[in-house]
């Protein structure tokens, strides 16, 4: 499609744009969405001229624009599911004292909108809103993408590399192993496989045609992760996941129920 190329590009830049908040740099934006530091600052202009982008001459750096705003208020009552959730993800994160997340499946990522913060002073800052990761990186977006059908699942692999950017840890056939244990337990676990230290719980969140839409999860240092705690915050999760999904489902998960 003529102009494709062009869209995919500022989409991608706005996306870059999103995962920091304060503010990003236009080489470190072009980066993030694999472009030269040339074509990313002429787009980086074009959408700041449309108000899509701000920038802060003073540090140099991107950060999203008032019509992202505008328009981000108004897409809001059709997918702002953050409220709906967020009684039960500051309940999990009061119940296991560690920060709680909501986050949501973007295609092949999962994006978090919503963060918690628990009672244990030691955390993990890995993820925040607005935090994005690919499928089958972090708890939640293993929890999503365990439970896709397995169709789905191969169609990801095929498209999908992520040992480059992520590691031997996240090969195939690593990935392929924690989803068997996911779709197990229940729930997935991430044993510090994305930053040291830091390790994380997910559950997934369906929607009303029983797909994961969404997911739970708390992240935490690693001595709050033991192997025996772990059974219990793995329970406090599938509720909380439950409950959620209730809610998103509506009517239709309580004829289910």
């Amino acid at each position: 499609m003529k102009g494709a190329q062009s869209i995919d590009r500022a989409a991608a830049l706005l996306r870059a744009v999103s995962t920091e908040p304060s503010g990003i740099a236009t080489a470190r934006a072009a980066e993030l969405a694999g472009l030269t530091r040339p074509t990313a600052h002429r787009i980086l202009s074009a959408l700041q001229e449309k108000g899509l982008l701000d920038v802060d001459a003073a540090r140099g750096t991107w950060l999203l624009g008032p019509e992202l705003f505008l328009l981000g208020s108004i897409a809001a009552r059709r997918f702002d599911v953050a409220e709906a959730a967020r009684g039960d993800v500051r309940a999990l994160a009061e119940a296991t004292g560690e920060s709680a997340f909501l986050s949501v499946r973007r295609g092949d990522e999962n994006v978090c909108v919503l963060r918690e913060e628990g009672s244990f002073p030691l955390r993990s800052f890995v993820l925040q809103e607005g935090t994005r990761f690919p499928l089958g990186v972090a708890s939640g977006g293993l929890a999503i993408l365990a439970f896709l059908d397995d169709a789905a699942v191969d169609a990801y692999f095929r498209r999908t590399d992520l040992v480059p950017r992520w590691g031997e840890q996240h090969g195939e056939a690593a990935i392929r192993a924690r989803i068997a244990e996911t779709r197990r337990a229940g729930y997935a676990t991430n044993p510090a496989l994305v930053v040291e230290g830091s390790w994380g719980m997910g559950a997934a969140v369906f929607d009303a045609h029983g797909e994961p839409a969404w997911a739970v999860s708390i992240t935490g240092v690693e001595s709050r992760f033991r192997d025996e705690r772990r059974p219990q915050l793995g329970r406090l999760l599938l509720d909380a996941a439950h409950e959620i999904t209730r809610k998103l489902q509506g009517p239709a998960a309580s004829r289910r129920d």
